[in-house]
């Protein structure tokens, strides 16, 4: 069995890397990992693949540009072109990238074998740009591989039958377990004198939440008053730094907050011990959240709604949408060591990539 494996950007690759390492150590499959975008795209540095355990992408189409419309219709082009002159039995896509449903539309044109790796997510607000690929994607998926129960409700309310939706657990889980005994304590930690479980890890990247910079700045104090003497860790890059930066620098002015230490991002292994030994973390990001479950580390996401709900049902995570006032409420309990009791969601237990290897070998 042949099958390509399609990342669209760098998050894509964390959500593959335990599928390539399942085919690697399993007779009768291989596999091809493509990348949508170019082979010096800087944020695929080195170390990511050497931390996940995966050789680099053995294609990359070469697309890059910021109009949505565009990208979709060049990946197509140049995906068309790899899957003429490649033999493939299944293409797995990952998410709900632009890119993702360029290559779910192209794939089904083919007549080739559809597995959607993360099915059944939705902020159920068409406005949204991914929440129309998602639709697009599922809808065409021969095989729907979600991460818990509330994601096949949704994919079966949506009309996809029982027998193209498995529930394979979540992913990510797997990388965790994996990596369990590989993380690296990062050098900024010492000189930063930072204990594990002494500080809170803030991680920012919506676009949305850094443009209104008048409510970010509330959100902010909000985090550091809160805080108070537990340092708040920020591994940030490109805008999210230098507005948050900024922002902190007009809040230290005026007001009496405590201790924000603004970091470089850090490589795969680094962040995972960064957040698996925080005291909490504050994130807009549903990976980070996931993880944290997993982790046991109590966790507050700025969003209104979360792809996984389990997170909330069941882990750890919190969610205050944008609101300063609620965000410090639970900055405070998280702090406190007030946090909520919590469990491990039903197949968050590091073997979904096998689960899958399973299902496409018997189809």
């Amino acid at each position: 069995m042949k099958i390509c494996i399609v990342a669209g950007a760098r998050p894509n690759f964390i959500k593959v890397a335990p599928l390539i390492r399942a085919i690697q150590h399993t007779d009768g499959i291989s596999y091809q990992l493509v990348y949508a975008g170019k082979a010096d795209d800087l944020t695929l540095e080195t170390t990511l693949f050497d931390d996940l355990q995966i050789p680099r992408p053995d294609v990359f189409l070469g697309v890059e540009s910021t109009s949505l419309n565009e990208l979709t219709g060049m990946v197509m082009g140049a995906f068309e072109d790899y899957l003429e002159k490649n033999a493939t039995d299944v293409v797995v896509v990952v998410d709900d990238l632009a890119s993702t449903m360029a290559a779910a539309i192209v794939t089904k044109k083919q007549g080739i074998l559809l597995a959607h790796l993360v099915a059944g997510t939705r902020s159920f607000d068409i406005k949204m740009p991914k929440e129309i690929n998602r639709l697009v994607i599922d809808g065409l998926s021969d095989l729907l591989f979600t991460a818990g129960m509330s994601n096949n409700s949704i994919t079966n309310r949506e009309g996809a039958e029982q027998s193209r939706v498995y529930m394979v657990g979540n992913i990510l889980i797997d990388n965790l377990r994996f990596n369990h005994s590989r993380w690296l304590r990062p050098a900024m930690m010492d000189e930063l004198k930072l204990e594990d479980r002494g500080y809170v890890v803030f991680t920012l990247n919506r676009k949305a939440l850094i443009a209104n910079e008048e409510n970010l700045c509330k959100m902010l104090q909000a985090i550091l008053q809160k805080a108070d003497d537990v340092p708040v860790v920020a591994p940030l890059r490109g805008a999210a730094r230098k507005t948050v930066e900024r922002l902190y620098a007009q809040l230290s002015e005026h007001k009496t907050i405590g201790k924000l230490y603004l970091v470089d991002a850090l490589p795969y292994l680094e962040f995972g011990y960064l957040t698996a030994h925080a005291k909490g973390i504050i994130t807009d990001s549903g990976n980070v959240a996931e993880e944290a479950t997993f982790n046991g580390v109590p966790c507050i996401t700025l969003n209104s709604y979360t792809e996984h709900i389990e997170t909330v049902k069941y882990g750890t995570n919190v969610l205050v949408g944008e609101d300063p006032e609620q965000l410090a409420e639970e900055v405070g309990k998280m702090v406190g060591g007030q946090w909520k009791s919590h469990s491990l969601p039903d197949r968050w237990d590091g073997r979904t990539a096998e689960r899958i290897v399973q299902i496409l070998l018997n189809r």
